[in-house]
């Protein structure tokens, strides 16, 4: 089958790789439909993220058609029609039973080495490092998915596939963000990047009732698709982001803060984004936490900072003693996906919301490796690509 595989920084191809098969009794194969490129594959595309290895097929967002079931799996027959939670998750384990997904105790394979890194392992995930299992991602023509008994979601006829696409990450994921923060009528939410993640976290917070909703960005396409989903935008490079947020909420700062960014903080002018890039450049530093620590610094205190933007290792010059004093709540974690799956889908089928809204290109899988370079370039005002074999 042909799959799009990293080979390094800033090397994805389009390649031949052996088809897989099945593992384990309950696992599936699916045929592919449709996969998206994800905001977080760029941090691999960018080799900030370590574990990768030469020839890893790529990709975490997908949906296809059920072609093979192990003898174990009664959920599902040939035929279906499912899209992937990117966490893998067993439905056993003492986290799975608490809806804990993400942080699933038998799913990542290489469990060892988590411990190591993280203190304790985190969920297998599709196509993202060997730090998370290693497992062969969605952006091939055929994909394995283990434990297919609990994790994949059916499609009732009726939805096409770029409407139910997203429920496997960035959907859940923006609308986790947003319930995290506990939104209550009178607050004010602001969200770091408008890229695909921000794009969900801003619909999602007005479908939860937010009072104003305030996306902060510098990219034209990005702000103008923030404002049609009802925020109001903030282009940190044409003005002060902490000015326009004292001035939105009577220099109270929004009660909610949402980290939609991650690890890729944009080098701006100032001082401690500045810091970052050099301690970054000399291995010094892995990540770029200069949301954060305006996070930290705007939000009311007493108020919540949700961060579903990934980091991989360590940060610098965090100011703790701001958050401590604060009394900020700071909510974290990859998304436990099937926890908000079924009312999701059922949002959509009954028209609150059209995720297909945030796509702005489409192409092959063949394209994928100019796909990956156009999305991280933010050329032609690429917002979302969605592939197809």
């Amino acid at each position: 089958m042909r799959a799009l595989c990293w080979h390094g920084k800033n090397d994805i191809r389009y390649d031949t790789v052996p088809d897989p098969g099945i593992e384990h009794g309950r696992d599936a194969i699916i045929r592919m439909s449709c996969c998206a490129i994800c905001g977080s594959d760029l941090h691999l595309f960018d080799g900030f993220m370590p574990g990768m290895q030469s020839g890893d097929i790529m990709g975490h967002e997908f949906m296809g058609e059920v072609v093979e079931v192990g003898p174990d799996n009664h959920k599902l027959k040939v035929g279906d029609r499912v899209v992937v939670p990117f966490t893998i998750t067993c439905g056993e384990c003492d986290q799975c039973r608490r809806g804990n997904y993400s942080v699933c105790e038998r799913s990542n394979r290489n469990k060892a080495l988590a411990d190591q890194v993280f203190g304790h392992t985190t969920a297998g995930l599709y196509g993202y490092t060997h730090l998370t299992g290693g497992y062969p991602g969605g952006q091939a023509e055929y994909v394995r998915v283990p434990y297919a008994d609990t994790g994949p979601v059916r499609i009732p006829d009726g939805l096409d596939d770029e409407q139910v696409l997203f429920l496997g990450d960035i959907f859940p994921t923006g609308w986790q963000a947003a319930v995290q923060c506990d939104i209550e009528p009178t607050d004010t939410v602001a969200i770091w990047g408008a890229g695909p993640v921000g794009q969900m976290a801003i619909r999602s917070a007005v479908l939860l009732g937010a009072k104003q909703v305030i996306a902060i960005d510098h990219l034209p396409d990005r702000l103008s698709m923030a404002r049609a989903g009802g925020a109001i935008t903030i282009d940190f490079e044409e003005e002060s982001v902490v000015d326009r947020l004292n001035e939105l909420t009577q220099g109270k700062g929004p009660e909610k803060c949402i980290d939609a960014v991650g690890l890729e903080a944009h080098v701006t002018r100032s001082v401690d984004s500045i810091y970052d890039r050099a301690k970054q450049a000399v291995m010094a530093e892995s990540d770029r936490p200069h949301v954060l620590r305006e996070m930290i610094y705007v939000c009311r205190p007493a108020g919540t900072i949700s961060v579903p933007g990934v980091y991989g290792g360590l940060v610098d010059k965090i100011p703790f003693g701001a958050l401590m004093n604060k009394g900020l709540t700071l909510r974290t974690g990859q998304t436990h996906v099937n926890r908000w799956t079924d009312d999701l889908l059922r949002r959509i089928e009954d028209g609150q919301i059209d995720p297909s809204f945030v796509i702005t290109h489409r192409a092959t899988l063949q394209d994928g490796p100019q796909m990956y370079r156009t999305f991280r370039a933010k050329e032609d005002g690429c917002v979302k690509v969605v592939m197809r074999p």
